[in-house]
């Protein structure tokens, strides 16, 4: 038996993700502040970079691909910061991350029609 809960199609925000996730999780918790906010909208490629981010990372972020994202090392709770700037719904997230429509994430995750 496994000491880590695995959920098909999840990855698990653990510690060795959460340590590989660190740089892209601190700018996107920069984005509370207004400042940051207009210079990630301004220029978002200089904003990732000058958080060090590395491709794999800038370019899940630059596409929005939540999933990517999130096996990265991002936190959820970080990266819907980013969501906030676009807007995404936490819906679109979500199916996004289960690689599913927004259609089937509402009906299969979350029993609404």
């Amino acid at each position: 038996m496994s000491d880590v809960l695995e959920i098909p199609e999840t990855p698990l925000f653990e510690r060795e993700r959460s340590k590989n996730g660190y740089r892209m999780n601190k700018m996107a918790m920069s984005l509370g502040k207004p400042e940051n906010r207009a210079a990630f909208i301004a220029d978002e490629a200089a904003f990732l970079d000058s958080f060090g981010l590395g491709a794999a990372e800038k370019q899940a972020v630059m596409s929005r691909d939540w999933h990517k994202m999130i096996s990265l090392g991002g936190n959820l709770f970080f990266i819907l910061k980013i969501a906030a700037i676009d807007p995404a719904s936490m819906a679109e997230i979500g199916a996004a991350q289960a690689g599913m429509s927004q259609e089937e994430f509402l009906k299969t995750r979350l029993g609404k029609a």
